[in-house]
């Protein structure tokens, strides 16, 4: 039986409190005086089947809930600083990156559209220069936006053995940059159409987002031999509830407020790291995020306007 970490509403660290259902040999930790009962939780798990280590997974999505705000979102700002794309190139992005967020349960054929649509400013760009350049921008702009207590998280399953692995909407490229820079065990995310070594502007699969995000974690864990009724999910977003459902341990991570009715009615574990003192400052709803992007696209293509009259 593992102890899931819950943040501490009088000191704001995490301490190993929600049992899960997994092998008491998955994890060994040391519990905090917060959790009175683990003996009584490990002779519990000593009738349970031995599941190992390796053939449980944490998944968690990206944007708000290992990082804050839209890591794309960070690329394509990083981008514009180095003259890579231009300021109307950046306000089209954001106006696209607000609608994928205000309307991201919609069907997947308009998501696929504004996904393509906010992915246009890599059209024509090798593959090698936007990694390397996403590498940078990461490392400039994006490491300090990494939610502490998520990563926390994740290193406690990676310590116990268990697969861990981004799912995200974010393009397939700047995922596996992330969790190579985490340590994680890799990503899965949209994939961009490439013909000889460029970007073409069109999507080679559906996004990675609602239900597609489950439907890959559930072929990736036949690959990887994966027990999902064992495993475990992160996520910030409503729109992740079919990713969250598909695994035994779902947990919500600073929610928007369907997916903290959603949890609460379910009792699923929540963890809100933006009421942290350390992080207080950076939470933004989902909701907010996407009002701030269009407003921030509008802004930049009025500017761009402006100097293009001047």
């Amino acid at each position: 039986m593992f102890l899931l970490p819950s943040s501490c509403t009088q000191c704001g660290t995490l301490h190993f409190k929600f049992p899960v259902r997994i092998s008491q040999y998955a994890l060994k930790v040391t519990a905090s005086d917060h959790v009175k009962n683990q003996a009584d939780l490990r002779q519990s798990a000593a009738n349970e089947p031995l599941i190992e280590s390796q053939n449980i997974g944490a998944f968690f999505d990206i944007d708000n809930t290992i990082m804050r705000g839209a890591s794309i979102f960070h690329l394509a700002r990083g981008l514009f600083a180095r003259k890579f794309l231009s300021a109307t190139d950046l306000a089209n992005f954001a106006i696209a990156q607000g609608k994928f967020l205000t309307y991201g349960s919609e069907n997947l054929s308009d998501m696929a559209r504004i996904t393509e649509n906010a992915l246009s400013f890599v059209t024509g760009r090798s593959v090698e220069q936007v990694t390397a350049l996403s590498e940078e921008i990461f490392d400039e702009i994006m490491a300090d936006k990494i939610w502490p207590g998520t990563v926390q998280l994740a290193q406690i399953h990676l310590a116990a053995g268990h697969q861990v692995w981004l799912v995200s909407a974010a393009p397939i490229e700047l995922a596996n940059i992330i969790a190579t820079k985490l340590g994680l065990s890799g990503a899965i995310a949209t994939v961009s159409e490439i013909e000889n070594g460029k970007y073409t502007g069109k999507l080679k699969s559906p996004p990675m987002h609602g239900e597609q995000k489950a439907l890959a974690v559930s072929q990736l864990a036949e690959e990887k031999g994966i027990n999902l009724d064992h495993s475990f999910a992160y996520s910030d977003s409503s729109n992740d509830i079919p990713l969250l459902s598909s695994v035994g341990n779902p947990t919500a991570i600073n929610p928007d407020s369907t997916l903290r009715n959603h949890a609460n009615s379910h009792n699923w574990p929540i963890h809100d790291f933006r009421r942290q003192r350390l992080v207080k400052r950076y939470g933004i709803p989902v909701g907010a995020t996407a009002i701030a992007l269009v407003g921030a696209g509008a802004g930049l293509a009025i500017a761009a306007s402006r100097r293009s009259r001047a």
